[in-house]
């Protein structure tokens, strides 16, 4: 099975991709995600996730078949 995951706003531009598709295995977290994506890197506190649409943390468990989204900061003025 697999995740799929998306980039939305400037971290679309950032990957240069809008999204992925992972193989499940290993990946718990939305922060195991992150790292798959980025070659490691931890999940800065900045950035938003979302599970099947549903705000997550770092710590929110993935599994085979789930939606991973994440965002950029949101700011308003």
């Amino acid at each position: 099975m697999s995740i799929h995951v998306k980039y939305f706003a400037s971290l679309r531009e950032q990957m240069g991709r809008i999204d992925d598709c992972l193989t499940s295995e290993g990946i718990h977290t939305v922060a195991d995600v992150w790292k798959a994506v980025r070659e490691g890197q931890p999940l800065p506190a900045t950035i938003l996730a979302a599970v099947n649409m549903e705000y997550a943390g770092a710590d929110t468990p993935v599994n085979d078949g789930d939606e991973v989204a994440f965002f950029p900061p949101v700011t308003g003025g």
